[in-house]
């Protein structure tokens, strides 16, 4: 048995190493390492350039203090450009009793008023816009107007009748089946949201929902708010305090308001409210939270609402049943800086406004003596700059004819022209060879009669 040690058929045939290969092969990993990080920052740098280059493309939108405010490009187009069709009350059976009840007796102007009176105004501008259209076929997206938080409050529909009736209008827009309802747009102005129609999950989870509301469950498990999808609004603030010229209150010197902060409204047994009552009790000469009557000989009117509002640097702004509140944009028009204490709360035109700008956000776990110290903290300065800014975007929270430059129906039409499809589909729509649109019984668009079935 021959026990030499074996030697391997490539060493024994190679060329032996020499000192010159192992320099060679030194220069050849460092000349490799040179040229991959040369193409590495190359590259880096293109990126880091086309990344400058995207943001410029940017939409410029006159602001309401002779500024600018800009929507990117990128998503967006360069111009508003879509249309929009709006059901009409008589084309729908059923959508009159969304708009004024069962009977027909309330009226749009009696659901103008209060902080739900954008279900209204939108509908009314849009009802205007040059980006309504009345050909169904060239539409881009499709407004159903209901004023059903106004027609609940005042006994026109119950929750069972609102739930039947939108199921039933539902059943009767073919285009609406064409889509999912993707391309349907619906007002929910309350911090109830889509709620106020019971079976939204079921009929309408895939539509556009305008709301102020970006997280209130309704005592539920879920929420009815979809960043991806939906908007959110600003709430309506009372008109005669969004009229520069003609304002019924206007805002204060810094140095003539008797508050630090204040919080005007009713604690409703939510744990932030009663909190920051308590705090009033405990420093009533820098917090200001008197009971608010809306009845009797002691009534709070709203002249004495915005005058007391003014009266303080920082307006306190706590989740309510919801977590949004109009107190937010009130603030804007009395001049206080608004601090929100409402952890969930989802703001309008995010990719517009940064709102650390304007506005303070504290965590809702630590209202106590420890906020008012830091409030107290903050130089008049500092606070005069945050209210020229927020001055120069409170505009978009103010629901204007179109031919101003800002208002939030512009900011609003903004968000919807991005959310357009070029194509539509559904679980129920199907296409053939020649692009026509079938459904699953093979019967063309145009030929969809209702009541359609529906999931």
């Amino acid at each position: 048995m021959n026990n030499k040690p074996r030697v391997s058929s490539a060493h024994h045939h190679g060329t032996p190493c020499t000192r010159t290969h192992q320099i060679g092969a030194i220069i050849l990993v460092a000349a490799s390492f040179f040229f991959t990080r040369l193409f590495d920052q190359s590259f880096s740098l293109c990126n880091f350039n086309h990344n400058i280059a995207s943001h410029k493309d940017i939409v410029r939108v006159a602001d309401g203090n002779g500024g600018e405010l800009s929507w990117q490009e990128r998503g967006y187009g360069p111009h508003l450009s879509l249309k929009i069709y709006v059901y009409d009350e008589n084309e729908i059976d059923g959508l009159k009793a969304l708009l004024f009840g069962r009977d027909g007796t309330i009226t749009a102007n009696a659901c103008l008023k209060g902080q739900w009176g954008t279900q209204v105004k939108i509908h009314r501008l849009l009802l205007q816009s040059q980006f309504r259209t009345t050909k169904k076929e060239e539409a881009d997206l499709f407004f159903v107007p209901a004023y059903v938080k106004c027609v609940r409050i005042m006994g026109g529909l119950n929750d069972k009748e609102i739930n039947q009736t939108y199921v039933k209008v539902i059943s009767q827009m073919p285009y609406f089946r064409r889509s999912g309802g993707r391309d349907h747009i619906f007002v929910f102005p309350s911090g109830a949201g889509s709620h106020l129609f019971r079976s939204w999950a079921t009929y309408i989870n895939r539509s556009i929902i305008l709301t102020p509301e970006g997280d209130r469950t309704d005592k539920r498990d879920t929420s009815a708010f979809n960043t991806w999808k939906d908007i959110i609004i600003p709430g309506n603030i009372d008109d005669g305090m969004t009229k520069d010229a003609a304002r019924i209150v206007q805002p204060l010197p810094l140095s003539k308001r008797k508050y630090l902060a204040n919080y005007l409204g009713r604690a409703q047994k939510k744990v932030g409210r009663l909190k920051l009552i308590e705090l009033a009790k405990q420093y009533p000469e820098k917090l200001e939270s008197p009971e608010l009557n809306f009845s009797g000989p002691n009534k709070f009117g709203r002249l004495e609402y915005f005058q007391h509002l003014r009266n303080a640097k920082f307006c306190l702004a706590p989740r309510g049943e919801s977590s949004w509140t109009l107190r937010f944009y009130e603030s804007f028009f009395v001049e206080c800086v608004p601090v929100i204490l409402s952890d969930q709360v989802e703001l309008p035109f995010q990719n517009v406004i940064d709102y650390t700008q304007i506005s303070i956000k504290w965590p809702s776990n630590l209202i106590g003596p420890q906020l008012l110290e830091y409030l107290a903290s903050i130089p008049d300065e500092d606070i005069e700059a945050m209210i020229a800014r927020g001055r120069q975007v409170r505009c978009l929270w103010v629901y204007a004819i179109e031919s101003k430059p800002c208002s939030a129906m512009q900011g609003i039409l903004w968000e919807l022209q991005r959310k357009v499809r070029q194509f539509h589909q559904s679980t129920e729509t199907f296409w053939l060879h020649n692009r026509t649109i079938v459904n699953r019984n093979l019967v063309e668009f145009s030929h969809w009669k209702p009541p359609m079935p529906l999931p």
